[in-house]
This record gives C-alpha cells, structure tokens and sequence, in this order.
C-alpha cells in the first residue's frame, strides 16, 4: 500500500524530540554474601595481628591417691596476622559533564562515586574469598591481605592429586595453596569437611560455593526424598518444581547454602561466621583530590583485612570441577 503523495512523514521532519528513559538499567551483580554476613573490626596497624588458643587433648585423668601434684604443661598461644590491603576507585568527570542535562542521573559525579562503590565492594569480595597469600608489600609493591583459601588448611578435603597446603610464616599465609586434579563435589566431600571442622571445635553453618557448586549441592539426596513443608511466603504454587537446596541438615548442625558469584568457583567453604572478621584500618570514605583542569575527582578508597580468628573452626573443598 503506498503513502498518498504529500503526507508529511517522521522520517522528514525536522526537530522531533528523543525519547531517552531517564532509568538507566544496570543488572551487574553486587551481592557481597562474605563482606556482607561477617563481623566487623578495627586495625590500627598495617599488620594486624590477634592471638589463638587451645586447649590440651582430652584424656582419662587417673592421679594416684595421696601422691604430689603434678604440674600441667603450659603451651603458649599462637600469634597470627594479616596486612593490610589498599583499594581504590578514582572517578573523574569533566567540568562541561557536570554542567549538561544528562539523562538518568542529576550529577555525573554522583552518578559515578555510586556506581565505583559498588564495584570496590565486589574488588573486597573477590579478594577476601580468594587464595592470595599475604605480602608485606613495598616502596613500589603494594601490600596484599592473605584470602580465606590461604588460612584454611586444618579441614581441607579432596585436595587433588599434586595440591598442597597453604604455608604460614611469621604468623601469615606467604604462600598460596596450589591447586591439583579437580574432583566432583559429592555429598561425602560435604560431610567430610564437616566432620573434620565439627571435631576441631568449630560449627561451619554456612556453606559458600559458586553457582556450578550449588547446582550440584541442590543435588544431594540426603537420607530421603526431598520435600518442603514450610515457605517463608507461603505455599508452593500448584505445579511448583523444588529445584534448588538452601539448607543442608547434617549429623552436628543446619549449615546455609550460599552461592557466591565472587570466590573461586573451584572451592567450596564451609565457614564458621563467629571465626571471620573484616577489620579496618580505613573505612570506605570518599577524598576529594585537587583539581588539575577542567575536571573533577574524587577517590573511593578503603584499607581493611581479613581476620582469621581460628581457621580450624571452618574448612574447604578445594579444587573441584566446574563444569
């Protein structure tokens, strides 16, 4: 069907106006489920240290009826530490920026400080859950907090063939654990490395894994059929399909699934909270920083570290497959 001659069409007319939604729409991840859900400290050094201890192995204690007290053994407690690591997000806008209508946002500035916010929490995320040792840095090397997959070593299961333990030195992970043969995580893995924190004193009850790992934790068959009887928001929906596992009941306690889009995808943790701190030399603040031209900055930036307060209460799956 043609256009009668004449008609005035858009694709002629001049100065219609945009139609630009002042949403902008971001789905970029930014749950941070360690930084989020561990306790937070102070450092007032940048090697912030703390103490462990333990108590002596259970025994049959028989003493001899009249006989002199026998003077137990003192054993010193262990001096730990971590460093502290530096990060920043240095956003800059340009006067002119600043000063134009921009859709979606009032102020660019603003707009940009909320957006680097967002990404530094993730950088924290990434580093805390990973297995970097930790490095005193230097006049032109920064310094690097040891991750959680560098403390862990007393519950470590399924290691893969060639793998080894992370080494401490001066009370700090120096070294990184190194990863061997990949292994399927199994159930028995899980029970495992529960038994194994369980009996060291601790009470691992969140389990963090990547999304492979909690595909396959939704797996598990337990001691029976799968079944749900309770719903935080009511009942399922006739016709619902339960695929997906949050909660896993062992032998010692309720341990939380968690899926973390950040940490090693290879590894699976099973973490006593109460032994996991995020101590802070610097909290996140925002620094103005002077002005060299027509332009504005401003630096995000934060100086924390991890704080292992006793790595045998929590354990690791370490190097199991992902695809």
């Amino acid at each position: 069907m043609s256009v009668p001659t004449g008609t005035y069409q858009t694709y002629t007319s001049i100065g219609l106006r945009e139609d630009l939604s002042d949403v902008i729409f971001d789905i970029t991840p930014t749950d941070t489920p360690l930084l989020s859900s561990a306790s937070r400290n102070t450092a007032s050094a940048v090697l912030h240290e703390w103490q462990t201890d333990s108590l002596s192995a259970a025994a049959v204690n028989s003493q001899i009826e009249g006989d002199d007290a026998n003077t137990s053994t003192a054993s010193p407690t262990s001096r730990l530490g971590n460093y502290t690591m530096i990060s920043t997000k240095v956003p800059r806008v340009t006067g002119t920026l600043q000063s134009v209508n921009a859709a979606g946002r009032a102020n660019s500035m603003s707009y940009e400080l909320s957006k680097r916010g967002r990404e530094l929490k993730r950088d924290m995320e990434t580093a805390l859950t990973a297995a970097q040792a930790g490095s005193a840095g230097g006049a032109g090397t920064a310094r690097v907090l040891a991750g959680m997959g560098a403390w862990l070593s007393t519950n470590q299961v399924q290691q893969g063939a060639a793998a080894t333990t992370p080494a401490t030195t001066s009370g700090v992970p120096g070294t990184a654990p190194t990863a061997g043969t990949a292994g399927t995580f199994t159930e028995a893995n899980l029970k495992a490395v529960v038994k194994s924190c369980w009996d060291n004193g601790g009470d691992p009850t969140v389990i963090m894994c990547g999304s492979f790992n909690k595909q396959t934790a939704s797996g598990f068959g337990g001691i029976g059929t799968q079944y749900r009887d309770a719903q935080p928001d009511g009942p399922l929906k006739p016709g619902s399909i339960v695929g997906s596992a949050s909660v896993y009941i062992s032998d010692f306690s309720e341990h939380q699934i968690v899926a973390n889009r950040f940490q090693p995808a290879a590894t699976v943790y099973a973490l006593d909270m109460d032994y996991w701190c995020v101590s802070y030399l610097r909290p996140i603040q925002t620094e103005e920083l002077a002005k060299t031209g027509d332009s504005q900055r401003s630096m995000l930036i934060t100086e924390y570290t991890l704080e292992s307060k006793n790595e045998a209460a929590s354990g690791k799956i370490f190097t199991t497959t992902t695809s």
